[in-house]
């Protein structure tokens, strides 16, 4: 039966048929499963087995939120700090170079934060290369002998999140930025505003709503951050939920933890709406002209040059330099039998939840173009929802009800035909996929939702009305238009499951490991070295969706 027939029922002996449509039943089935982790987060964190939150309260939990607020408090401001003050830059000024920061400012956003985290640790420890350089240079001998910043720290964690999470702030700052009038600033000069007063007074207020987001997405993922708080030792909620799990034992304190950091999610998804309700700025479309930037000359463009040059050197060329040769230094020991295996498991695992991700998000986006409604609407926002969930409260998630399911199961097989069946979802990396589909059917929606809009409405009812089925009318007419956006969607997912790590290294099978897992367990045991060919390789990979959302960059602002 093709995907878009309905099935009929007669009930009560009368005559009138009940159609489901099976585009809508698909629609809301994907969002009623993509719900579901959340819903059994919630219900474990009420009816735990064993209550230890009275526990938590007393001890560790008020140091777990303290150390989260702080650690998304500095990296809020530093995001902000680097993305507005570089994507302003880049928009409003000519200096040397400017262009080629348009696009190298978002380089940072393939490096995953914890693996920045182990390159500068390793780089600026006291047996680093820095440290031992300035004991050679100065005649030190100990630690005490002088003071060096601390890079294992509160302080450390802030600045490296910031340096990978800016791009988030300046992609959509630099949008905002070139979006706003020239005929407006060019007033706001003539009544004698300087540029700085004006970029405080006029483009900074216009520019907040894009501002908020791209804030409120850099603290998503630093809330979802695991492995850059636990190799620097900062009790997080995120470390709080893995110890709880599973050096405690405790499953109902861990989901009463994720209760709390989806709290923060809703929180921050809140302060984003405030700060955008009634914050519209109009403009008319007939008030743009070509950017006017303002032209710095001598030491003042070379300063907007270092500025924007400072980020992107330190949040990608130095690290990516050291990572090439750490993994030529250890490329012997580290290419092996079993990293190869790593690498096949992260392709797998990436390409698998790409292509369920898009095959769902454009059955999806097709389902709201043909039946919009209030009902595909809000199944099209849960679908959405687990983008904004951090991974390791979405395993908890995920974790509940499919072990629920294999154990009744088990249970079953065993008094009927006297056979475990075992862990089928649970402990398979079947659980892994339906993570990360979970996680990143957002990107895929949206970004189809954006491609399949640009398609015309009559050309869709020109093929309907010549017969085709809107199955037909997808595959023969939507599929060609739309298949960039469903590349860009299948490459943001393959990228972002390469590099995820919370949700793998509690969800993945025994003795299963991917290149990300294969990072994190080298650098526990402080083997940094060791850890920079699938570091590398994450990295590199990251690259593919910079790449794409450089072109677009430059396709827009070539028609601007």
């Amino acid at each position: 039966m093709s995907i878009d027939n309905t099935i009929e029922t007669v009930t009560c002996g009368k005559d009138k048929r009940y159609k489901f449509n099976s585009w809508k039943v698909i629609t809301i089935l994907t969002a009623f499963l993509i719900a579901i982790p959340v819903a059994a987060i919630f219900y474990l964190a009420l009816f735990p087995e064993e209550n230890i939150w009275p526990h938590l309260i007393s001890t560790s939990l008020p140091g777990y939120i303290t150390n989260t607020l702080i650690l998304m408090a500095g990296v809020g401001i530093t995001v902000f700090t680097i993305g507005v003050s570089t994507a302003w830059m880049v928009a409003n000024l000519d200096f040397p170079m400017r262009k080629l920061f348009e696009w190298s400012l978002l380089l940072p956003l393939a490096m995953p934060a914890y693996v920045i985290a182990y390159i500068y640790t390793d780089l600026l420890e006291f047996a680093g290369p820095v440290q031992i350089f300035l004991r050679h240079i100065f005649g030190w001998e100990l630690a005490s002998d002088y003071w060096f910043p601390e890079i294992r720290s509160m302080a450390g964690a802030v600045l490296l999140m910031g340096l990978v999470l800016y791009p988030y702030v300046y992609l959509l700052a630099r949008a905002a930025f070139l979006e706003q009038s020239n005929y407006l600033l060019e007033a706001s000069r003539i009544l004698g505003r300087s540029p700085v007063s004006s970029f405080w007074h006029i483009s900074l207020p216009i520019a907040r709503p894009a501002i908020a987001v791209g804030v409120a997405l850099a603290l998503m993922e630093t809330l979802n951050d695991f492995g850059t708080v636990d190799f620097f030792a900062i009790s997080t909620l995120t470390v709080g939920l893995y110890d709880v799990w599973m050096g405690m034992g405790n499953l109902g304190g861990a989901a009463q933890i994720a209760v709390i950091m989806l709290t923060f999610v809703v929180l921050l998804l809140t302060l984003e709406m405030i700060g955008r309700h009634k914050k519209r700025f109009y403009q008319s479309d007939t008030r743009f002209k070509n950017k006017s930037r303002i032209k710095l000359t001598g030491i003042r463009g070379w300063i907007a040059f270092s500025l924007c040059a400072l980020p992107v050197i330190l949040g990608f060329l130095l690290p990516v330099a050291l990572l090439m040769r750490y993994a030529a230094m250890t490329f012997d020991v580290s290419w092996t039998a079993d990293f190869r295996t790593y690498a096949w498991n992260s392709f797998f695992l990436a390409v698998s939840a790409a292509l369920i991700a898009v095959s769902l998000a454009t059955i999806i986006a097709y389902s709201r173009r043909l039946y919009p409604g209030k009902t595909l609407s809000i199944a099209s926002k849960l679908a959405s929802l687990g983008y904004a969930v951090p991974g390791a409260v979405l395993a908890i998630g995920i974790i509940i009800p499919f072990a629920a399911l294999d154990n009744f199961v088990d249970d079953m097989m065993r008094s009927t035909f006297n056979i475990s069946t075992g862990l089928i979802l649970s402990g398979s990396s079947f659980a892994l996929i339906f993570a990360y589909v979970v996680r990143f059917m957002a990107v895929s929606v949206g970004s189809i939702e954006s491609s399949m809009a640009k398609v015309s409405v009559s050309m869709e009812m020109s093929a309907r009305t010549l017969g085709y089925s809107p199955l037909q009318t997808l595959k023969t007419y939507i599929f060609p238009l739309i298949r960039g956006g469903m590349l860009t969607a299948a490459l943001i997912v393959f990228v972002d499951t390469m590099k995820e790590l919370p949700a793998t290294l509690i969800l993945r099978p025994f003795n299963f490991e991917t290149l990300a897992t294969h990072v994190y367990q080298f650098a526990s045991d402080e083997m940094i070295k060791e850890s920079a060919l699938g570091s590398l390789i994450i990295v590199l990979t990251g690259l593919i969706p910079i790449i794409i959302l450089s072109r677009i960059i430059t396709s827009s602002s070539q028609t601007k």
